[in-house]
């Protein structure tokens, strides 16, 4: 197929709708409200199911029943949503239910603003449900990645009954970028056997993730435990850019890893030898990647439009092995390609920060920069 002009959140939108979603649930909340304004015209089209909810909470237990049909259903929003949502997704993986949540990342905490940012890496790879819970999530970088990581997300859940996050931001929510979008898929209506179904003759299925008896809840949490293993091994996916002899790595995810490229490739036009690692998967983490280039780096560099939370896991990573040092911006505020070349170009002239955590010198060198805004 060609590729077309189209923007992010339409991009998700369209691709759900090819590869067979069912049921869409959701509320508006900017910036991802287009892919909820376009799925509210194009689902009564297709004769599928679209609900505007009077809430993100009332939006994500649809989801979990409609899940329990074990057909294709989603919902989407935007941080503080996201937040309203975070009983009813525990509920969706302690159901064991596939199912598939866009999250389009605005600046915060609480209210906060409609600009991209990357703050919600806490909340949805760290926590968000309560219990043993922990979702796959994928990151994409661009138009493109947003629509094959739409049709990866859907197969993922399937397959592995799983709850599966997209973990968006407002710049790629919102971009319009050539992509080339799926051919329409049959919609699959057969219910599988583990699911609802009101079919007569069928035996019937009773699903909850309500479990009094604690050996029971032990024994669901351990299966859980050994699924993810298997999930660890068989779906960590990350792109690696001028790594065969960087002698420094830049670690950034979504448009921070995006923006670093541009950064990284500048900084090769002037000879220095430094390459990125872009993680696709947050959850699961591409632990093994990076460990591999810790012997090979010099040191990191890692890149969010947060305060440093994935640096958490890259230093848990590098266990103090090699330097780490840490950029960021907050707030919605996008990170500029020449203020990553910036701190590249001063690792490779003065080495790496003092002693002591990174967010330190990256918190007083922000600080000379904005201020406190007292």
């Amino acid at each position: 197929m060609a590729k077309e002009l189209i923007k992010g959140n339409i991009a998700v939108a369209e691709t759900a709708l090819r590869v067979g979603l069912v049921s869409y649930f959701g509320y508006p909340i900017t910036p991802q409200t287009e892919l909820l304004e376009h799925l509210s015209a194009r689902m009564p089209e297709l004769g599928r199911a679209f609900v505007q909810a009077e809430s993100e909470l009332g939006a994500i237990n649809m989801v979990y029943g409609a899940a329990c049909t074990g057909l294709r259903t989603m919902t989407s929003s935007s941080s503080p949503g996201i937040s309203l949502m975070s009983e009813g997704l525990s509920y969706i993986y302690g159901t064991e239910l596939p199912a598939v949540v866009v999250d389009v990342m605005r600046g915060g905490p609480g209210l906060g603003n409609i600009a991209p940012a990357q703050g919600d890496y806490n909340q949805i790879v760290k926590g968000g449900g309560h219990g043993e819970y922990r979702p796959i999530v994928l990151a994409p970088a661009s138009v493109q990645e947003a629509v094959d990581m739409t049709v990866l997300a859907f197969d993922l859940a399937e397959k592995y009954r799983h709850l599966v996050m997209i973990a968006l931001d407002g710049s790629i929510g919102q971009m319009m970028e050539p992509a080339e979008l799926p051919e329409f898929q049959p919609m699959r209506l057969d219910p599988p056997e583990w699911a609802v179904s009101g079919i007569e003759g069928r035996e019937k299925v009773v699903l909850t993730s309500i479990n009094i008896d604690p050996p029971a809840q032990e024994r669901f949490n351990l299966r859980q435990e050994l699924k993810w293993q298997q999930i660890k091994k068989q779906e960590v996916r990350f792109r690696e850019y001028y790594l065969e002899d960087a002698e420094y790595v830049v670690v950034g995810f979504g448009t921070a890893g995006r923006i670093a490229l541009s950064a990284v490739r500048a900084a090769r036009e002037k000879g220095i030898k430094v390459g990125l690692l872009r993680p696709i998967t947050l959850s699961p983490y591409p632990v093994e990647a990076l460990e591999a280039l810790v012997d090979r780096a010099k040191g990191f560099l890692v890149v969010e439009m947060n305060n440093g939370m994935m640096l958490e896991d890259v230093l848990a990573i590098v266990k103090g092995r090699k330097p780490v040092d840490f950029y960021g911006r907050m707030g919605g505020v996008l990170p500029y390609p020449n203020e990553i070349l910036a701190e590249i170009e001063r690792i490779d002239r003065d080495g790496f920060g003092e002693e002591g955590h990174p967010r330190e010198r990256w918190l007083a060198q922000l600080q000379e920069m904005i201020g406190t805004g007292a």
